[in-house]
């Protein structure tokens, strides 16, 4: 059984083996010039205090690169479910060759432990080395990426760390399930991606934000949670603030909800595309007068009450949070694996 079913799965795992080979080169010949570049311009920014540009120019220096490897290793779980898990069962029983195969004397049970724990084991192995891999590349951008592209975004956590592993078991395990009940080959792919791909959006929308309570805090006005601040000339008008999706003294937190609070305690609407607030601009502070003046008014909004109310999940669950969604997708995998042993003996013939 496992000569068999080598033959059957060494041309694509050849395949995967080669593209894995060329992106850990890749990586293992740019990973450390761009550690020694980020190391070298912090150095450089915290003397000049301009790590803000700084960041802003290595991010968008490597952008293209940063988004390139996280999506390789968001669709390898996908590719797995797709062409490896989906055809299992369906190239057999589209054949006919299941019934030669367990009529040889080997049990159904038998030809899928066999099947599931060496591509299973393959797949999980591969997708979470490429996860490590491409985490250790991307740890000099993922410190200085914008708040939408930072370490827990949604976007990013899927694409590091062990998670991917959990993904790939269990695409692969949806893909031999579906593949059961189908029994024919595109019908099942095309209904694995369309499961795989609604459980990938519902977990970040539904499920993350709630795997540890948030943290709820109220911070002053800065501009690390700023994303705008006017003042418009000649006292036309009020100031008017637009927040940004971050928290003071813990870049990269995931912020889930962000308010601009009024003196009062009150949420301000608008807060993310630039609300007003009510300081004078004709005198006082807020007058129009450069860039002293912008500092001066700051101080005076935050004297005044104005603050930023943020709920976030910490940074520093990053890794707790990669655990805990990793074992939900390998109680899913399990589930699954039981389904499949159940109907492969007691439905499927």
């Amino acid at each position: 059984m496992i000569w068999l079913t080598w033959r059957q799965f060494r041309g694509a795992a050849a395949m995967t083996a080669a593209v894995l080979v060329v992106l850990a080169v890749a990586l293992a010949l740019t990973g450390p010039g761009l550690s020694s570049g980020y190391s070298t311009g912090i150095a450089s920014c915290v003397q000049s205090d301009s790590c803000k540009n700084f960041y802003d120019q290595f991010f968008g220096t490597y952008q293209l690169p940063f988004l390139a490897v996280s999506l390789v290793v968001l669709l390898l779980p996908a590719l797995v479910g797709l062409f490896w898990g989906a055809p299992l069962i369906t190239r057999e029983l589209e054949a006919g060759t299941h019934l030669l195969v367990w009529n040889q004397g080997i049990t159904r049970a038998r030809w899928l432990t066999v099947k599931l724990g060496l591509i299973g084991l393959v797949a999980m192995a591969a997708t979470c080395l490429c996860g490590l891999a491409v985490t250790w590349w991307s740890s000099p951008l993922d410190k200085s990426a914008p708040e939408e592209l930072a370490l827990m975004a949604p976007l990013v956590f899927g694409a590091r760390g062990i998670a991917p592993m959990g993904y790939a078991a269990f695409a692969f395990a949806l893909g031999v399930t579906v593949g059961m009940l189908v029994r024919r080959t595109l019908p099942a792919m095309a209904l694995t991606l369309a499961v795989f791909a609604a459980l990938q959006l519902a977990m970040p929308l539904l499920v993350r934000p709630h795997l540890m309570p948030p943290v709820t805090g109220t911070f002053e006005l800065s501009e690390s949670n700023m994303d705008h601040f006017g003042i418009p000339r000649h006292g036309a008008g009020p100031p008017d603030i637009a927040l940004k999706d971050a928290v003071p003294g813990d870049a990269g937190a995931w912020v889930l909800s962000n308010e601009l609070l009024d003196p009062s305690g009150r949420p301000i609407a608008g807060a993310g595309q630039g609300a007003p607030i009510e300081v004078s601009t004709t005198s006082g502070p807020c007058a129009p007068s450069g860039a002293t003046g912008m500092d001066l008014c700051l101080v005076e909004i935050n004297r005044l009450g104005y603050r930023q109310q943020a709920t976030y999940q910490p940074l520093e669950r990053f890794w707790p949070f990669q655990w805990i969604e990793t074992g939900i997708y390998a109680l899913l995998t399990a589930g699954l694996t039981w389904f499949s042993f159940w109907w492969i003996r007691r439905r499927l013939s």
